[in-house]
């Protein structure tokens, strides 16, 4: 009996010297957009080596990543759209003044990889384009459809109706494109970029553009709240600026 409770003395004794250590070692666990996923592929070495900690990345739509985190889902860093960010600080589900705005994306329109690109260049040359083409596509749940329904001032929406293609989740849309069983998509212009058969025929006119900022939120249940808000100021950093521009974002404006 006596080395029985020596050695769980000894057992417990070993557990605390080292959970410190694994817990300083353990990755950061990140729940993330598809609107910042090529950004964030690209600069996740960098950032591992600014927090000193690795990275574990799952990425989806902001409103399906919501849901999933109101339904108890742990994690220690959120970087979804802001307006997502803020519901969720609002329900307590974010860390208390811990939301960092860190980057913005413009809609544009892709096509088929081949394809001619049609012109964008102005609203009456977009509502032209839109009209003539045989089908569109867009995801259901994805960030930029608030806007993209926006463009109802464009006069267009019963015309429309018949060729759009609803899916969940830009990568579904980009998929049909690249398939052609969607003429073009309408998306970010991050999410468009990476897609595999598809490019970018360009951002849509200023006049009928909108724009979807992102920002980081630290779990408030989070153990490494220290590596999050590490991970906040890399991607609030000047230093993303040039893979932001690569990627088709940009820093947020003052």
């Amino acid at each position: 009996m006596a080395m029985t409770k020596r050695s769980l003395v000894v057992a417990v004794l070993t557990f605390l010297a080292i959970y410190p250590a694994a817990a300083q070692n353990a990755p950061v666990h990140v729940l993330a957009s598809n609107g910042v996923k090529a950004v964030i592929d690209e600069l996740k070495p960098q950032a591992e080596k600014a927090i000193g900690r690795r990275l574990t990345i799952e990425f989806g739509t902001s409103s399906v990543v919501k849901t999933r985190i109101e339904g108890g889902e742990a994690f220690d860093v959120a970087i979804l759209t802001s307006d997502v960010i803020e519901d969720l600080a609002k329900a307590g589900k974010i860390a208390a003044g811990t939301r960092t705005e860190i980057a913005r994306c413009g809609i544009g329109i892709g096509v088929r990889v081949g394809a001619a690109k049609p012109d964008i260049k102005t609203v009456d040359a977009l509502k032209k384009t839109l009209l003539a083409s045989k089908s569109i596509t867009y995801a259901q749940d994805g960030a930029s459809r608030a806007y993209i329904l926006q463009m109802d001032k464009l006069g267009i929406t019963d015309a429309m109706k018949a060729k759009t293609i609803l899916e969940k989740g830009s990568v579904a849309s980009n998929a049909r494109v690249a398939d052609g069983s969607a003429e073009m998509i309408l998306t970010l212009v991050s999410e468009i970029l990476p897609a595999p058969g598809v490019q970018l025929v360009g951002p849509l006119p200023a006049d009928v553009q909108h724009y979807v900022s992102f920002a980081v939120g630290i779990g408030p249940n989070s153990k490494n709240t220290d590596a999050g808000k590490a991970l906040s100021k890399f991607f609030a950093s000047p230093a993303v600026a040039p893979t932001l521009k690569a990627k088709g974002m940009e820093k947020p404006k003052v």
